[in-house]
C-alpha cells in the first residue's frame, strides 16, 4: 500500500484526527499516517490554523462557505463548481448511510402508531438575522398547535434532545412533522436537518436549498419552494395533519428517485477524487504564495493560543 501521510485541523469541537470517515475511508487504499510534517492536509472552516502548512492542502466543509483556491488546492463541498479540484459532498452523506432512508421493509401501520405529537423544531442558533426565516416559521405555525422545541433555542419542552444525531432520529419518530429549515437558501446547501426527519420516519418541513428536489423525491417531503409564501405551505401542514389518509401518502413515498441513493452517497467517487489529488504533481498553493510570516502566525495563535 501506498504510503501518505495526513494531519488535520480547523475542524469543529470533538472532531478526531484518527477516527473519522476520511481516516476509514482513506485506509481501504493507503497506508495512512497521522503526522506533524504531513505531505497532505485536511482542513475545514472553523480556524486559521491550516495557514502555516507548506503542504498540499484539501478543504472540507458542511457549511455554506465557498472554497478558496489561493488557500487550498483540493476541495469538498456542498457547492456545485464546474472545477476539478473541486467534489460535491455534502454534509448528510458525510454523515449518514443512505440505508436508514430505504423504506423497503418499513411497517407503515405501525409508524402511523407511533405519531403522537405534531411537530418539533430543534435549533440552537437563534441569531436574529441568520436565522430570521425559520423562527419566524415556528412562531407561525405554533399558532395553530404547539410546536415542541428541542434544542436551546426556544426550548419548551424543559430538555435538550440528547444522544447527537442518532437520539435527535429516535426524538424525532414520536412526531409527524418536523421543521427542516438550513440557516440559508444556497444552491446545493443541503445539510443533515432534511435527513434526520426522513430517518425517523417523520415528514420534513424544508427550506434551504433550491435545488434539493435533485437529491431526493419531491413527494416525500414539504418544500417550502413549491408554496406560493408561508401561509400556503401552513395551511397544507394543517391539512395533512387533520387528514390521516393523505399525510400517510407522504410518509409511503421513497426519499429517493426511484427508490435509488443519489451518487453523493457513493463513497468511491470520493476515494477516486482522493487518488487523483494523492497522484498529482502540481506544487501546493502554499508554496506558490509569498505569504507573510508573522500574519499566519497571529491567525494560528487566535485559534490556538496555548
Amino acid at each position: 500500500m501506498k504510503i501518505v501521510r495526513l494531519d488535520f485541523c480547523d475542524f469543529w469541537p470533538g472532531f478526531r484526527k484518527d477516527d473519522n470517515l476520511f481516516i476509514h475511508l482513506l485506509k481501504r487504499q493507503y497506508a495512512v499516517e497521522i503526522h506533524d510534517r504531513p505531505e497532505f492536509l485536511i482542513y475545514s472552516s472553523f480556524g486559521h490554523r491550516h495557514r502555516l502548512y507548506p503542504c498540499t492542502r484539501i478543504f472540507f466543509t458542511g457549511e455554506s462557505v465557498q472554497p478558496d483556491f489561493s488557500t487550498c488546492d483540493f476541495a469538498f463541498s456542498c457547492h456545485y463548481l464546474d472545477d476539478r479540484r473541486h467534489l460535491r459532498w455534502p454534509l448528510y452523506a458525510f454523515y449518514f448511510r443512505p440505508e436508514m432512508l430505504l423504506k423497503d421493509s418499513d411497517n407503515i401501520e405501525k409508524i402511523m402508531a407511533s405519531k403522537a405529537r405534531f411537530c418539533c423544531f430543534i435549533a440552537s442558533n437563534r441569531h436574529p438575522r441568520r436565522t430570521r426565516k425559520r423562527i419566524d416559521f415556528f412562531h407561525r405555525l405554533s399558532r395553530y398547535k404547539k410546536v415542541d422545541a428541542g434544542g436551546r433555542a426556544f426550548n419548551n419542552i424543559g430538555y435538550l434532545v440528547p444522544g447527537g444525531p442518532l437520539g435527535k432520529i429516535e426524538f424525532l419518530k414520536q412526531y409527524k412533522f418536523n421543521i427542516a429549515f438550513e440557516n440559508a437558501s444556497i444552491a446545493g446547501y443541503t445539510t443533515e436537518k432534511i435527513v434526520e426527519p426522513m430517518a425517523a420516519r417523520c415528514l420534513p418541513i424544508y427550506w434551504g436549498n433550491p435545488l434539493v428536489d435533485r437529491e431526493f423525491n419531491p413527494r416525500s417531503f414539504l418544500n417550502s419552494f413549491d408554496f406560493e409564501d408561508d401561509e400556503a405551505l401552513i395551511e397544507r401542514i394543517i391539512e395533512l395533519d387533520q387528514n390521516e389518509a393523505l399525510y400517510r401518502e407522504y410518509l409511503v413515498q421513497p426519499c429517493f428517485h426511484q427508490n435509488v441513493p443519489n451518487e453523493y452517497f457513493d463513497l468511491d467517487r470520493v476515494l477516486a477524487h482522493f487518488e487523483m489529488i494523492f497522484s498529482g504533481m502540481t506544487r501546493p498553493v502554499a508554496q506558490r504564495r509569498r505569504l507573510i510570516s508573522f500574519g499566519r502566525w497571529i491567525l494560528a495563535k487566535r485559534d490556538n493560543p496555548t
